[in-house]
């Protein structure tokens, strides 16, 4: 089966979407307002993630264990409430064994 697309194909028929035009006008401001902190964990031979995202109106907390089958993510309303609960499953996780070999902005590349 052959997927390269058509020479004389008509692109113009993708005019119909003009509803997605609202998302251009995303208020860039709103990222400057967003907070990220990812630590990754260690215990024997598995590794561990635990990410806070904070904003203006709220955050959510992902636990990305390899001993689960997906990852886990919270959402709260209040971002000082989502801090406390990151800390607090920092901790916890110190206490079970886990060694916290990363704590800062998310690692990229």
């Amino acid at each position: 089966m052959n997927n390269r697309p058509r020479p004389d194909a008509d692109f113009d028929e993708f005019d119909e979407f003009d509803e997605f035009d609202e998302f251009g006008e995303f208020d860039d401001s709103i990222i400057d307002a967003i907070s990220i902190r990812t630590a990754v964990l260690q215990k024997n031979h598995l590794v561990a993630l635990l990410t806070i995202k904070t904003a203006a109106e709220g955050a959510a907390i992902c636990r990305v264990d390899p001993r689960e089958d997906r990852p886990a993510v919270q959402l709260y309303d209040d971002a000082s409430a989502a801090l406390e609960w990151f800390q607090k499953s920092l901790r916890t996780s110190r206490n079970n064994g886990w060694r916290i070999v990363y704590d800062g902005l998310p690692l990229q590349g």
